[in-house]
């Protein structure tokens, strides 16, 4: 693809995003083109007024006359101006949202691992800082930009209906200056890669930095972190430094050499002046109408410059804009009932068969059913959840739902069906009401407080200041991580979806509360199909099927009486599980006291002098 075809790709993408107020940018240009060549007017208006001085034909009426003419001309500049600037703000930010709006559906459709491949910062940095920057060369490139260029235009042609040679000599410098902006935009066009991905690692620190402040402090990582930090914006800062430094000379020519139209129209206007050839009121007008290119052309040139980062920052928009979107169809699915069927599941993170994570699983879970997944970590129990979810799409085999294909259900109707629930919980910036309340819009308050009882929550919630209407950033906090994941299971409950999923949803809880928690569950869940992750094996002892999972693959699978039997690798786990719940409270503090001493002693000794 040649570069003129690509430029024209990048402007018809973003052109595309002004649906809707394509007639009110439209409306700005043409505005922004009368307004400009408006201010030509007074300058005829002055050259017809010394042309009647010269010919000592001037009189009062004749002054008003011209420049009333030049003030309406003016005032008409000054009016369409104001309105195709207000137009064109109003096209500008309707482009920036809907930009804004786009990328984050194509993250809401795509798989997630499209989604977890960007960081933070690189992420903050597309959605927040170069849309926003993209949003001045919009709403003064595009209409000013037109005028600019017919001003130019007008004062060009009134120049040769003076003297074709007074036209030519207010281009002399343009050559010059075309040759130094090449030169910058050569150099420039080199950089902007290392610059994006400079950008995009200084915002991914600072991001870490700030997230990580608790963990820095508490393990006294203050030094070092600032430092990765402060290295960071120091890079950045050196490698813009010296890229705006290799361009400085020829840019600094481009601006100076562009609009310097007196060098060449002013001699070659005298000259023609002295013989006679034009008039001295034509040369005046020739050098009025000569510096009025001067503020067109040097701002055409500023517009050339932002064209290139309005560029870059649209096709690196194309990035996230471009991304595979899990395919679902439009209208809703008929399912027949709600169990879950996995058939021959193959599933690799990268797409690489080499490093596939699942292996042919096969497994059933009829409606109603409680099933766990155990097994060493890494083993796919998470992964299986979450296939089941779409987060991702399966490599090979197929996932169904009541009978039906889940690649075959529109993405809505798969999270009406399926509620889930994991380890890591996120509270909005939105009340604690609100945030249960997401698990169902159309909850009533009276429901949303009935499943935080449900879930134990009303009692912490009642604590805080504004009880349900504490902001969720406040309460945050002040919440245990138990107390979150017990706000998440409320949301759960709310929606009170056909099948539930539970990645590990009470390893947070604390013990006097995981038994009133599991009980919610069990009631709440009761008669819908139990999907449950769990490392502490007395929680799932009861299920219908206990599957173990290791390394990708489904080794057995049963009832807790079986596996015990048939399961080495379950035997082992159980045992390990009711070894720790044995270990007494009086044996810990032996073992606590005993390190301590151990430690003091190794200190004195000088061995963790270093820590």
């Amino acid at each position: 693809m040649n570069q003129e075809k690509k430029n024209q790709n990048w402007f018809s993408c973003l052109l595309n995003y002004a649906s809707g107020s394509k007639n009110k940018l439209i409306g700005s240009v043409i505005l922004s083109m009368i307004s400009v060549v408006s201010g030509v007017i007074p300058y005829y208006c002055m050259y017809k007024i010394i042309d009647e001085f010269i010919l000592e034909s001037i009189n009062e009426d004749v002054i008003l006359v011209w420049c009333g003419i030049a003030l309406t001309a003016y005032f008409v500049k000054v009016l369409l101006f104001g309105f195709s600037t207000g137009l064109s703000h109003y096209a500008a930010y309707h482009i920036l949202e809907k930009l804004r709006i786009e990328v984050a559906d194509r993250f809401l459709h795509a798989p997630l691992g499209e989604v977890t491949a960007h960081s933070i910062g690189e992420i903050k940095n597309i959605m927040v800082d170069k849309i926003e920057d993209i949003e001045p060369p919009l709403a003064h490139m595009i209409p000013e930009g037109c005028g600019h260029i017919m001003l130019p235009m007008v004062s060009f042609i009134s120049l040769l209906m003076i003297d074709w040679r007074i036209a030519l000599a207010s281009l002399v410098t343009v050559p010059f200056s075309f040759v130094c902006m090449m030169l910058t935009f050569q150099i420039s066009g080199k950089n902007f890669d290392k610059y994006n991905t400079s950008n995009a690692y200084m915002n991914s620190t600072i991001v870490e930095y700030i997230e990580g402040i608790e963990v820095i402090k508490a393990f006294g990582r203050t030094g070092q972190s600032y430092e990765k930090y402060a290295d960071a914006i120091q890079n950045y800062k050196t490698f813009v430094v010296k890229w705006m430094s290799s361009t400085w000379i020829t840019m600094k020519l481009a601006f100076a050499l562009f609009p310097s139209t007196m060098l060449g129209t002013l001699p070659v206007n005298l000259l023609l002046a002295s013989r006679g050839t034009i008039t001295a009121s034509q040369a005046a007008l020739c050098v009025m109408l000569s510096m009025s290119m001067v503020t067109s052309l040097a701002q055409l040139e500023v517009f050339g410059n932002s064209i290139k980062g309005v560029q870059m920052t649209v096709e690196e928009l194309q990035t996230y804009l471009t991304m595979p979107e899990l395919s679902e169809p439009l209208e809703r699915s008929l399912l027949w009932g709600y169990d879950v069927e996995l058939k021959n599941i193959h599933f690799s993170y990268t797409g690489n068969q080499s490093e596939e994570v699942l292996h042919g699983i096969n497994l059933e879970l009829p409606q109603g059913s409680f099933t766990a997944l155990v097994g060493p970590s890494g083993g796919g129990k998470s992964t299986i959840a979450k296939l089941i979810a779409r987060f991702w799409d399966v490599t090979d085999g197929e996932i169904s739902i009541g009978g039906v294909n889940i690649k075959d259900m529109p993405l809505s109707q798969l999270a009406d069906t399926v509620s889930f629930v994991t380890q890591e919980n996120f509270l909005f910036r939105c009340s604690l009401k609100e945030n249960i309340r997401l698990g169902n819009p159309q909850a009533s308050d009276e429901e949303v407080f009935a499943a935080a009882k449900a879930a134990q929550c009303d009692e912490f919630i009642l604590k805080l200041p504004q009880g349900y209407d504490t902001p969720a950033g406040e309460a945050g906090k002040r919440l245990s991580g138990g107390e979150k994941q017990r706000i998440a299971i409320a949301r759960m409950i709310l929606k009170n979806a056909p099948i539930v999923i539970l990645d590990e949803a009470t390893a947070f809880t604390d013990p006097e509360n995981e038994e009133k928690i599991q009980k919610s569950i069990s009631a709440l869940t009761e008669g819908k199909t139990l999907l449950v992750i769990a490392h502490r094996l007395s929680t799932i002892k009861n299920a219908d099927n206990i599957v173990v999972l290791e390394n990708g693959n489904l080794l057995a699978q049963g009832k807790q009486e079986q596996l015990l039997m048939d399961c080495p690798l379950y035997n082992k786990m159980w045992n390990a599980h009711i070894g720790a719940k044995a270990w007494s409270v009086s044996s810990a503090k032996n073992i606590f006291e005993d390190s301590i001493i151990t430690l003091q002693s190794n200190t004195r000794k000088g061995e963790f002098a270093n820590v």
